[in-house]
């Protein structure tokens, strides 16, 4: 595992662009696993400076609510066009986001899942962290080998996002995500992290016990992890992983 911390989120969103750039530019066509959320943001405004043409490139959206109408604002189709797709240049037909929308939600889930595996799977896949430890959408109590799937979301997620929706109740209950054992099949696993109300969780997550109870210590079990932070997520962190290199 490899640890860079950055003095703040923009900073760290320039280092995890620098690793996607240099992954890109040895693999015009890698596949990507990209996630929204406020941590991972940075990321795509930095990687857009980089002058390389991303045409080539695949990406799959790690999670997607469930009931939302097409088009939706607060959708993560409409999040990813806009953030990931149209600032990188990505073709829109290789950008692959779950079917929130669709009549069979799980069977959506089963074949985004299947998706996955016909494109080659992931070569590098982005991860933000959630104040309970969760991966994607993969809530505590997560199987740590579990499949894309319909997942119900928690109170304490639900009212995290509610401030992208207009009232509480608007944030749906219920998405597809990406599971933890999916997740796992990346070759390479990108976690960016900001902000100081995420110390303890990241703390939780790479020094505590590996458990369901806080699904993103399923990382402790990757041979390929590299973490992104900003020096206020990472104040807490501590023996036995080291921070490997401090980036000014």
């Amino acid at each position: 595992m490899e640890i860079f911390v950055s003095p703040d989120a923009a900073g760290a969103g320039a280092v995890a662009a620098g690793i996607l750039a240099a992954v890109i530019r040895s693999k015009p066509d890698a596949v990507l696993g990209v996630a929204t959320g406020g941590s991972p943001l940075p990321v795509y405004r930095a990687l857009a400076g980089h002058e390389m043409d991303m045409s080539g490139v695949r990406a799959f959206a790690l999670d997607e609510y469930v009931g939302l109408p097409a088009g939706h604002p607060q959708s993560y189709a409409a999040v990813v066009a806009h953030e990931i797709t149209e600032r990188l240049g990505l073709d829109p037909a290789k950008v692959a986001v779950p079917d929130g929308a669709a009549a069979d939600p799980e069977q959506a889930a089963r074949e985004y899942d299947a998706a996955i595996g016909v494109a080659g799977g992931i070569d590098v896949q982005i991860l933000g962290i959630g104040h309970n430890g969760h991966l994607a959408f993969n809530e505590p109590g997560s199987d740590l080998d579990s499949r894309t799937r319909v997942e119900v979301l928690a109170a304490r997620t639900r009212q995290a996002n509610a401030r992208y929706f207009s009232s509480p109740d608007d944030v749906p209950e219920r998405c597809i995500t990406q599971g933890l054992g999916t997740i796992m099949e990346a070759r390479q696993l990108l976690l960016v992290v900001a902000g100081a109300d995420k110390a303890a969780v990241l703390h939780e997550a790479l020094n505590g016990p590996v458990t369901s109870q806080c699904p993103a210590s399923v990382l402790q079990l990757h041979p390929h992890v590299t973490v992104v932070a900003d020096a206020a997520a990472a104040s807490l962190l501590s023996a036995p992983i080291p921070v490997t290199s401090v980036v000014a």
